[in-house]
């Protein structure tokens, strides 16, 4: 894949190739680098600088994603060959007493003669078909998708120049990344990618007392071996190198990013990775969004929370990032899934409080999806197939929803479902359109407290329907609510909505308590 890449000062192609060392180093032994401080957009643009109030000014959120409301994520990599514990197998297989430790020498034998660089001729993809992903994706109701590229292992899964320890080059002997670029773009979905690359520098450091293999600095796979979210300048920077090579080869419409970007010492580097993602995304024509957890303004990045939800709606667009699994984020032996009617539940609540729903999977090592986890994603997508005007391209409005549920907040709270009933209902609108997403089902009526006479003002109701249903609904405007009837039959499963068409918008300015922060951990 070529691209092209022009600097500041104007030089041709060709020696901006070289400055990026993008061409053949002038020794074997070096290996090609992308010139962090020369390198610039494809076409040298300037709009965006390094800085948080330079990026306000200028940063837009893409249509694409305040619309899509739900993507893919897709953890798989090494990690998934043992499928034991979770996806941090490969630290905690080297800390002394953990049960990854133990299943280790109980299952690969010491350390010392199988380390975690031994699973990787084991991670052969054999069954791996990206079409056959991206079909599944798009049947479940995806707007877009994103794998992960690098996690915190350090083996690359797409065609790198600077990480020899890649999926091209070992294990699968391809590039996955570009694979599943081409075949998510193919079926109409907006393809990303997540990068776990800072952590890689302290990611192993448990496994320094086995001299042959994490303590061997010849194997660059483990990282730096520092102290844990311990940095230096030398690793920002190396980090800015691999982050500006997935820009520049694959054009990713996201970036998704996990929590230690926000250290100090690579705040900095972030800044300028910002500044060149989103010229560069200018120069391409396109939208892009950067996810991080914590640690920047939620107006010049979309802030994206892990396993939890908002219990507030936010002013600007933002993300919760879950799994389908309970457990683990790759594939692991006896995981629990959710069931789809939570995950539903979940993806109505975010999409009412201004945000969207990133949703993990876990593939096989050898690249299959179990029927667990599609049978899973298929239900989401029957219930998007009914309900999805109510989701897809709709605003929040003027408040998230009523209800008596207790619904969980913050980081790592999702495994355990709320209980809904019929009165727990969520909002979304479109235009002139109102819908009304009861999350439980009701044999006689609902009453949307929310719109009084007062609230409706002189809005006329032209109609009420239910998604899915050829039913007429009754309905009644009364002095506490809309009384709204169910009809006698189920049009789906999990959450049931109600259009009303109304002559004009009935107003969803975002209340002023909506939050705008510089995001912390678990907000």
């Amino acid at each position: 894949m070529k691209h092209r890449i022009a600097q500041k000062t104007g030089r041709s192609l060709a020696s901006a190739l070289l400055a990026l060392s993008l061409a053949a180093c002038t020794s074997t032994n070096q290996k090609p680098h992308y010139d962090i401080e020369s390198v610039a957009s494809e076409k040298g643009t300037e709009v965006f600088q390094p800085s948080w109030e330079n990026i306000a000014g200028h940063y837009q959120f893409p249509e694409w994603f305040r619309d899509g409301k739900f993507g893919i994520f897709i953890h798989w990599g090494v990690y998934s060959v043992p499928a034991f514990g979770s996806e941090w197998y490969p630290r905690n297989m080297y800390l002394k007493d953990s049960p990854e430790y133990k299943h280790h020498i109980a299952t690969y034998g010491k350390h010392t003669d199988f380390g975690y660089k031994d699973f990787i001729p084991m991670f052969t993809a054999a069954k791996f078909d990206a079409d056959e992903w991206a079909s599944l994706f798009k049947e479940a109701g995806a707007r877009y998708v994103i794998p992960v590229a690098e996690h915190h292992d350090g083996f690359a899964m797409y065609d790198s120049d600077l990480n020899e320890w890649n999926a091209v080059k070992m294990g699968p002997k391809k590039d996955i990344i570009g694979l599943l670029k081409k075949a998510v773009e193919k079926q109409g979905m907006t393809f990303g990618v997540s990068s776990h690359r800072a952590e890689n520098a302290w990611f192993f450091n448990g496994g320094m007392d086995f001299p042959s293999d994490v303590q061997d600095t010849t194997i660059t796979l483990y990282g730096r071996r520092y102290g844990q979210e311990k940095y230096t300048e030398d690793v920002a920077r190396e980090w800015l190198e691999h982050t500006y090579e997935l820009v520049v080869k694959y054009r990713p419409s996201l970036i998704w990013f996990d929590w230690t970007v926000n250290n100090p010492v690579l705040m900095p580097y972030f800044n300028r990775f910002l500044a060149f993602y989103y010229n560069n995304a200018l120069d391409w024509g396109k939208g892009v969004v950067v996810n991080t957890k914590q640690g920047y303004p939620t107006n010049v990045q979309v802030w994206d929370m892990e396993r939890g939800k908002s219990d507030k709606m936010m002013q600007f667009p933002w993300q919760t990032d879950t799994s389908v699994g309970k457990k683990s984020w790759s594939y692991v032996e006896g995981e629990e899934n959710k069931t789809p009617e939570q995950i539903v539940h979940d993806l109505v609540d975010i999409v009412s409080k201004n945000g969207n729903l990133l949703l993990n999977i876990g593939p096989k090592a050898d690249g299959t999806i179990t029927d667990g986890q599609k049978n899973v994603l298929l239900s989401i997508g029957r219930w998007l197939k009914v309900n999805g005007e109510a989701i897809y391209g709709t605003r929040c409005w003027k408040k998230f929803g009523e209800g008596d549920a207790v619904v969980t907040k913050g980081s790592f709270s999702d495994n355990a479902a709320a209980e809904y009933t019929s009165r727990d209902l969520r909002f979304t609108t479109k235009g002139n359109d109102f819908y009304v997403i009861a999350l439980n089902w009701d044999a006689d009526h609902v009453l949307v407290k929310s719109l009084t006479p007062e609230v409706i003002a002189d809005a006329r109701i032209k109609g009420i329907t239910m998604l899915g249903s050829t039913e007429k609904i009754r309905w009644e405007q009364t002095d506490e609510g809309l009384r709204i009837d169910f009809p006698s039959q189920k049009p789906c499963d999990y959450a049931y909505t109600f259009k009303i068409a109304f002559d004009r918008e009935v107003g969803r300015d975002l209340p002023s308590e909506a939050s705008n922060e510089v995001m912390k951990h678990g907000a």
